[in-house]
């Protein structure tokens, strides 16, 4: 007697190296167009000690496929063991990396080719099953996600450089519906994180339920126009508006606006947009601003930044069926008609321009755009496990960092989920983060 299973479990296999295959090509090729598009000694300066040398980002990038794909799943020769140290992040830091001898660009490019030409036969061979590792091909797409991760930083890197602007790409969609105010979302608990999803990293999982208060939150990120009142209004000269630390850092900084606003003589307000000013678009998403600066402009308003929990929640959290979705508007992979992800635009859109991307309780624009910042540090989950190296969160959780969710318009959608948690210091503002609004509700309100 024949049974149909084998095959099916063959076509699952198959479907899943193809998947792979696609995010590997896609993160490759948005590597390639940032690092073509400079010429050699704009690939070796380093534009901000916040970042590192776009030449030393792209040989990172082969050095993680070669070590995990190359040498842990495949088993294979080592293609460079003489530059493991000189591509480990945590050797040295980004302001020391334009000191190191690092690959020329033709030669990082070789390498990074050559690792790849060896991932295939790797990616060919897996049985994608049979130990963690491999398991629904989770080390292929860690490294995907790598990639991509690295793609935002060189992108946020060419945000920083000087000079004509080399990235193109067609303007984000226009609004075409009206948000405003704010979605009460009752209290009750609900799964937070997954222990399901196969690509997912070691700091969401695993999935565990959260009960939270009844909360509001606001049914779009806080608009430019919005954080101009904000400035206009002295919020920057304001002490009681800032915590210590954040008063300290501002005064330091010399914090006056977002980064990369410009006034003009006439008092009309710029963005610089990779490398290119732009009039200040009113209904645009905040963008680049920390979290102190956040944190004033909530008090401000008379509110505060939401909490990891409540974010995930008004993202994920369906009230009618009580079911977690794997995004604000199912579980459907997010589509050019969703979410503002992958660079296909260089901003984030107006507010309103993703309406079938809403959740279900009416919160706009919770995946791309901006990365949100939220309340909560950097902290493990209950049952948390390292996966596949402690390096990758482990070690930053409890440390000076808040996290940030949804993903920004340089976000690919394989490293930007329902429950994807990024995190940083609260003094960054290079980073394409905004943030929105939450207040806690009494219970006649509730």
């Amino acid at each position: 007697m024949t049974t149909t299973q084998p095959n099916s479990d063959l076509i699952r296999t198959e479907q899943l190296r193809e998947n792979i295959a696609a995010a590997l090509i896609r993160a490759r090729r948005r590597t390639a167009t940032l690092t073509d598009c400079v010429d050699e000694a704009e690939l070796r300066a380093q534009h901000s000690p916040l970042m590192s040398p776009l030449v030393w980002d792209l040989a990172h990038i082969g050095s993680q496929e070669e070590l995990w794909l190359v040498r842990d799943v495949g088993g294979r020769e080592p293609v460079r063991p003489d530059i493991d140290e000189l591509y480990d992040a945590f050797k040295h830091a980004r302001s020391n990396r334009p000191q190191l001898p690092l690959l020329g660009p033709d030669e990082a490019r070789g390498y990074v080719g050559a690792v790849r030409d060896k991932v295939w036969d790797v990616l060919d061979r897996s049985p994608l099953r049979g130990n963690d590792l491999v398991e629904g091909g989770f080390a292929f797409g860690m490294i995907a996600q790598h990639e991509q991760q690295h793609d935002e930083t060189m992108l946020a890197t060419h945000q920083l450089r000087t000079g004509a602007p080399v990235l193109t790409a067609p303007a984000p969609p226009a609004a075409t519906t009206v948000v405003h105010g704010e979605v009460m979302i009752p209290a009750g608990e609900f799964v937070m994180g997954t222990s399901t999803d196969p690509w997912a990293l070691d700091n969401e999982r695993p999935a565990h339920p959260v009960h939270v208060p009844a909360f509001a939150i606001d049914a779009a990120p806080v608009s430019n126009a919005q954080y101009l009142e904000f400035v206009a209004d002295g919020g920057y000269e304001r002490r009681e508006l800032w915590s210590e630390r954040g008063w300290s850092y501002r005064r330091e900084a010399g914090l006056t606006a977002p980064q990369f606003w410009e006034r003009d003589t006439d008092g009309r307000w710029w963005r610089r947009v990779f490398g290119a000013p732009r009039p200040l678009r009113p209904e645009q998403p905040v963008v680049h601003v920390c979290w102190f600066e956040a944190e004033a402009y909530a008090n401000w308003a008379g509110k505060r930044l939401p909490t990891e929990a409540e974010w995930e929640k008004a993202a994920r959290y369906d009230p009618g069926t009580g079911r977690t979705r794997a995004y604000p508007w199912g579980d459907a992979d997010p589509g050019p008609g969703l979410a503002n992800l992958g660079q296909r635009h260089l901003e984030p859109a107006d507010i309103g321009a993703y309406p079938a991307g809403a959740s279900p309780a009416g919160v706009h624009q919770l995946i791309g755009d901006v990365w949100e910042w939220t309340a909560s540090g950097f902290h493990s989950y209950p049952g948390f496990r390292a996966f596949p190296y402690r390096e990758y969160s482990e070690v930053f959780f409890g440390g000076d960092y808040r996290v940030l969710r949804g993903g920004s318009f340089g976000t690919d959608q394989v490293a930007c989920r329902g429950t994807f948690r990024n995190w940083d210091h609260p003094i960054r503002r290079q980073i394409f983060a905004g943030f929105r609004l939450a207040r806690t509700v009494d219970r006649e309100e509730a």
